[in-house]
C-alpha cells in the first residue's frame, strides 16, 4: 500500500517552477529519499506535501488524504520536522516537549512515560532540564525529532535533517531513524548527502524541480550509461584538468585524489589515459574499473540534461 502518492505536482513562483509535474508514490514503513543539490524543490515538495502550501497543479495523497481538500486532517496524521531548528531555545529539553504536546493535544494521561519514552528514544534523558539553545547541533536535531514524534504519526517528514551535523551525530540520528522504520513508520527525508541517500529504501533524484530519476539505490546506480575508471594519480586536480581538456565529452568528477572518468561508449581505455597523464608529467599510482556511486550517476544525468 502507498502512503504517499503525487501526480503531476507542480509549485510555481511566477514564472519560476520550483517543482515540475512530480509523480513518485512511497510505500508504507519504507524510507524515501528525496535527493538534490540545493535549490532543487526539496524544501517546496515537502511543504506542499505537509499541506503547507498549495500546489500550483497537480495532485497529492497522503496516508489516501488529499493534501488540500483534507490538509486540516493530514496534520494529525504527519511529523515534519522543517530544515531550520524550529524548538524554543529559551526552553529546556522537557518544556518543549511539553509544549508540543500541548500543540497536539496529547492527552496528560501517559504523557509523562510518553515523553520519557522519547527521551530515552534519542538518548536525551541526561539533558531534559538544560536549555534547548545550549544543546549542540546533534542533540537539538534529536530534540525537534522527539518533538516531531510527540503524537505518534504515521509519517514523518524529516527536511534535510542532519544538514551541518557532525558525522558521529549524523550516524546516532539514522540508528534512531532504523529504530522507526521498525515500527512501520514511513520516512520521507531531504538530503544532499549522497552518501546520506544509500541508507534510503528508495530514491527520487530530482533537479530544478524536476524528477531525473527514481528507484532503489541500486537500480539508479545502473541507469549509468557508462562504465567509471578510477585514476589515483600524484597530482588528481592536474590530471582532471588534463582529462577534461583533451576529453571534452567525458563526465570528469574529482573525488579527493582520485578522478573517475566516464564516457558513453567508453572509446577510451586505461593505457590511452595512462599514457596522456604519462606525456603530462603526472604519474598514476592505480587505474581500475569501478561500480558507479550515486554521485557519479547524479552527474552524469545532469550532463546529459545541459547538453539536450
Amino acid at each position: 500500500m502507498d502512503t504517499i502518492i503525487t501526480k503531476g505536482l507542480t509549485k510555481k513562483f511566477g514564472d519560476i517552477a520550483a517543482v515540475e509535474n512530480l509523480s513518485i508514490n512511497v510505500a508504507e514503513g519504507e524510507c524515501f529519499g528525496l535527493v538534490g543539490p540545493d535549490g532543487a524543490g526539496k524544501t517546496t515538495t515537502m511543504r506542499l506535501l505537509t499541506s503547507i502550501m498549495d500546489p500550483t497543479s497537480g495532485d497529492a495523497w497522503i496516508d489516501g488524504l488529499h493534501i488540500v481538500k483534507d490538509s486540516e486532517a493530514i496534520k494529525e496524521k504527519i511529523g515534519y520536522m522543517s530544515q531550520r531548528f524550529g524548538l524554543y531555545p529559551d526552553l529546556t529539553v522537557m518544556e518543549n516537549l511539553n509544549f508540543y504536546a500541548d500543540i497536539y493535544c496529547v492527552p496528560q494521561k501517559g504523557r509523562i512515560d510518553k515523553i520519557e519514552g522519547l527521551l530515552s528514544f534519542s538518548n536525551l534523558t541526561p539533558f531534559k532540564k538544560r536549555q534547548a539553545g545550549r544543546l549542540s547541533g546533534g542533540m537539538k536535531q534529536k530534540l525537534g525529532l522527539a518533538c516531531a514524534l510527540i503524537h505518534t504519526p504515521r509519517i514523518l517528514f524529516l527536511d534535510e535533517p542532519t544538514n551541518g551535523v557532525d558525522p558521529v551525530s549524523r550516524r546516532d540520528f539514522w540508528k534512531i531513524l532504523y529504530q522507526l522504520l521498525k515500527q512501520k513508520v514511513t520516512i520521507f527525508v531531504s538530503t544532499s548527502y549522497l552518501d546520506e541517500a544509500e541508507r534510503c529504501n528508495r530514491l527520487a533524484l530530482i533537479h530544478k524541480g524536476s524528477l531525473i530519476a527514481s528507484g532503489t539505490p541500486t537500480q539508479i546506480k545502473k541507469m549509468m550509461p557508462s562504465k567509471i575508471l578510477e585514476i589515483c594519480s600524484t597530482f588528481p586536480r592536474k590530471a582532471a584538468g588534463v582529462l577534461k581538456h583533451n576529453f571534452t565529452f567525458a563526465d570528469i568528477s574529482l573525488f579527493g585524489d582520485r578522478v573517475h572518468f566516464s564516457e558513453t561508449g567508453m572509446s577510451v581505455n586505461a593505457e590511452k589515459i595512462e599514457s596522456l597523464l604519462s606525456d603530462s608529467g603526472i604519474e598514476i599510482r592505480t587505474i581500475k574499473e569501478i561500480e558507479p556511486t550515486l554521485e557519479d550517476v547524479f552527474v552524469s544525468a545532469l550532463k546529459n540534461e545541459r547538453d539536450d
